[in-house]
């Protein structure tokens, strides 16, 4: 016997022994392993080895030509033979395999040995069944693996050289990487004798756990690890050395497990799921269907391979939810009526895995939301314009009631969002309140500004952390608005009317109004409120520095003088009036204005009477009243300063303040009994037209107040009547100038189009402030043609050209 044969002797002895020792679960030490990687490293490195091999090389018989053409011959009869036959070719080439690679002892000897090992464990094993013959295979395999992972290891060196050098210069394809090669003997000695066994009762328990009983997974799990740690296919990686690979592979665990599981799978269902739904009612079985499909997707998780859920799933949903689409259908609308969000929840859990199936529940959704919100406004219709708190109210509740269906129902998921989105803007801007308006779809808009002046002004009764909250519910209906630019125009006049009357209950409300209209709507619509807050904070510095201008150069002023310097093209007001301001403030007027236009070169101050105001106080009376009033107010009273009585007429020449809001101021102070007139009986009826020219007017010195501080400035109608009439004239001029930007801003990048092109490019720049309507942009489009910033084709009066 050489040196070489007894050091291989010595090896595989140690080899064996480590092995027995393994499979029997006798620890080893770390030493003893790392001696046997050594020992098994240096036997496939020594040189009588190498030696061997070339001898063997070198007196080889050269039969190698017509050894492949019998094996080739061999291969072509392959399919006609039986599998007794195969197995027997088999045994005969590995003996070849054995005798024409020296060197390969240890391999064989290693192969031997598993075969011998399984052979013998598989007998232990035969008068096992049911759950006991798996707690055998699970407990058998799991050592099995793990040996065979350590014997890898050891077998490093082999697998890195002699193995690949096999496979790939030689060609000899039998040869495989240890680990490899044990899960071929691990199928072919154990796995395929023992799979259709195994297989069976792993269906057996997984219907039982199906039934409700209770049963061990793990075992399941160990087999089914078994199948896919075992299976391996060799593919030809086309790479320059054509190299063909070892890769894991799930062909056994499909073949053997997964395809008769699925098959069950479907028969237990389509059993079950007629039975189930014959019995129970619909939504009963809809909580069912979704219990079964969470429990098979645990399963996966639990103990099958991963990739059979998307084999499986469809499967299921086929029998269990398709083949009763429409019932569960019916049954999800019956509950969204009923807005059962629980149950309505598991429905479109279901209803979402069928493709399309969502589309008539999404429908529904947005017809029932649409016929809710007009229901609420109408019943609230009667009452919309003394109160605009109802109306906004009115949309609040039906947006946040159905919000809930969306969000815990549906899960808020796009589609529903979508359906719900349109459904409240439909019936926001097209309702019993906007039709009867004739600002149409607008009055939802004006409205909404309204009740944000109710809940911004001094005097509402909303907490800190609430006014947050309304201003975020306010936002969400100014979202659906299509009439941005009226909301723009309503909520700026009634803001502008706040600051100048100092009735704003916080600014940090109306600042976080402003700050989350810009983030809506971008810098331009909130720049005009933006600098009517501006021009509030500097005319605060500007008034304290003429103060202290007055104070060091000695001048008297008026006592509470103050000025608000408002930039022209902010704030909505309308060009002053004549007027002669009374005499008692004009030099404190002009004392201001002098400073001003030092300070300022080149501006011009004019003074909003209809904005102004003061106090004044009755020294005729006891107590001394104080009266709140408008500066034409304070003009007449002033007036009674010099004279005791005075003709309607010669009040009005002496105040100098325009006919049309003359007798509108009169009658306020005629009610309020400040002053008196012998041939008018005062009373809420009396009419403008009721005090005649001639009537003398008076100072009522009896007059009698609860208050001492008494609020006289009352709007006059027919100046708001006046305003409103002009906001809607130049809502009207501004999209007429927006739709023609628009026009030319796209005719000047796109030089020609069609009118079906041209409209279906302009109406998107527009629908953040307002809802273009067809009539105006066509004439809008003549207007630009008269203008000659367009041209119509000759030829084709649809296309137009752009006219630089």
């Amino acid at each position: 016997m050489s040196q070489t044969d007894t050091f291989l002797n010595q090896v595989w002895t140690d080899v064996s022994n480590a092995m027995r020792r393994m499979f029997e679960l006798q620890p080893l030490t770390i030493a003893t392993m790392m001696k046997l990687y050594n020992d098994i490293d240096t036997y496939f490195k020594s040189s009588e080895r190498d030696n061997l091999i070339l001898r063997a090389s070198i007196n080889k018989p050269n039969t190698t030509n017509d050894s492949k053409q019998k094996d080739n011959q061999a291969k072509g009869k392959e399919n006609d033979k039986s599998n007794e036959s195969k197995q027997k070719d088999d045994q005969e080439n590995e003996k070849e395999v054995d005798t024409i690679i020296p060197g390969g002892e240890l391999y064989f000897y290693l192969k031997s040995f598993l075969k011998e090992y399984l052979t013998t464990i598989h007998a232990n094993g035969n008068n096992l069944v049911d759950e006991d013959f798996l707690r055998f295979y699970g407990k058998t395999w799991e050592i099995y693996q793990l040996v065979c992972q350590v014997m890898n290891k050891s077998f490093t060196s082999m697998n890195n050289n002699w193995i690949a050098r096999q496979r790939e210069k030689n060609n000899n394809q039998n040869i495989y990487d240890v680990y490899t090669m044990s899960m071929q003997m691990w199928q072919d000695i154990f796995f395929k004798e023992t799979t259709q066994s195994l297989a069976q009762t792993c269906l057996k328990l997984i219907k039982k756990e199906r039934n409700g009983e209770k049963v061990e997974s793990s075992l399941i799990r160990q087999v089914l690890q078994s199948y896919v740690s075992a299976g391996f296919t060799e593919d030809e990686r086309k790479n320059k050395n054509h190299k063909t690979t070892i890769t894991p592979s799930l062909s056994t665990y499909v073949e053997y497990f997964e395809k008769q599981f699925i098959k069950e799978t479907e028969e237990y269902y389509l059993l079950e799921s007629q039975n189930y739904i014959d019995e129970n009612s619909i939504n009963d079985y809809i909580k069912k269907v979704s219990e079964r499909l969470d429990q098979e997707e645990k399963r996966v998780r639990d103990y099958l391979h991963p990739t059979t859920l998307e084999k499986l799933i469809p499967k299921i949903e086929e029998i269990l939810i398709s083949k009763h689409i429409d019932r569960i259908q019916e049954e999800a609308i019956k509950l969204l009526h009923a807005e059962r969000t629980g149950d309505l929840r598991i429905a479109h859990g279901l209803i979402t895995r069928i493709r399309d199936a969502n589309k008539p529940i999404q429908k529904e959704l947005e017809n029932f939301t649409y016929q809710t919100g007009i229901d609420a406004i109408d019943n609230i219709k009667v009452t919309v314009n003394k109160e605009p708190k109802s109306y906004v109210e009115a949309i609040l509740e039906v947006h946040e009631r159905f919000s809930r269906i969306v969000m815990e129902g549906f899960c808020d998921e796009p589609g529903y969002r979508v359906a719900f989105d349109n459904a409240c803007g439909k019936f926001i801007n097209g309702n019993a309140v906007t039709k009867a308006a004739r600002s149409g779809s607008g009055k939802s808009a004006e409205l909404l500004a309204k009740y944000c002046d109710t809940l911004l002004k001094k005097g509402n009764k909303t907490e800190e952390n609430d006014s947050d909250n309304k201003i975020g519910q306010i936002m969400v209906a100014f979202n659906y608005i299509h009439d941005k630019d009226v909301f723009q125009k309503f909520y700026g006049t009634m803001l502008a009317k706040r600051l100048v009357q100092q009735s704003s209950a916080s600014d940090d409300n109306e600042e976080l109004v402003i700050t989350k209209l810009k983030e809506a709507c971008g810098f331009e619509y909130s720049s005009k409120l933006q600098r009517m807050f501006q021009d509030i904070r500097i005319s605060t510095h500007l008034i304290e520095e003429f103060k202290k201008d007055c104070e060091i150069k000695g001048k008297d002023i008026i006592d509470g003088f103050g000025v608000m310097v408002l930039t022209s093209n902010a704030w909505p007001f309308r060009s002053p009036s004549a007027f002669s301001l009374p005499n008692q403030l004009q030099p404190t007027y002009s004392l201001f204005t002098e400073f001003y236009t030092k300070k300022h070169s080149g501006r011009k101050l004019e003074l909003i009477h209809e904005h102004s105001k003061g106090e004044l106080q009755t020294l005729y009376t006891k107590p001394k009243y104080i009266l709140q009033v408008s500066t034409y107010q304070m003009a007449i009273l002033l007036l009674f300063n010099n004279v005791k009585s005075m003709t309607v007429e010669s009040i009005s020449d002496a105040s100098q303040i325009e006919p049309e809001l003359f007798r509108p101021v009169l009658v306020i102070l005629l009610k309020s009994q400040v002053l008196k007139c012998s041939k008018i009986t005062v009373s809420e009826e009396l009419k403008e037209s009721d005090i005649k020219n001639d009537y003398m007017i008076e100072v009522d010195e009896s007059f009698k107040s609860k208050k001492v501080k008494i609020n006289l400035n009352q709007a006059v109608k027919l100046v708001e009547q006046k305003d409103a009439e002009n906001d809607g004239q130049k809502i009207e001029e501004e999209r007429n100038f927006l739709i023609q930007a628009a026009i030319v801003r796209t005719m000047k990048a796109r030089k020609q189009l069609d009118y079906n092109s041209l409209i279906e490019q302009i109406i998107p720049q527009l629908t953040s402030k307002f809802q273009p309507k067809i009539p105006m942009i066509k004439k809008c489009i003549e207007l630009l043609i008269d203008k000659e910033y367009l041209e119509r084709d000759p030829n084709d009066r649809t296309q137009y050209t752009y006219l630089p």
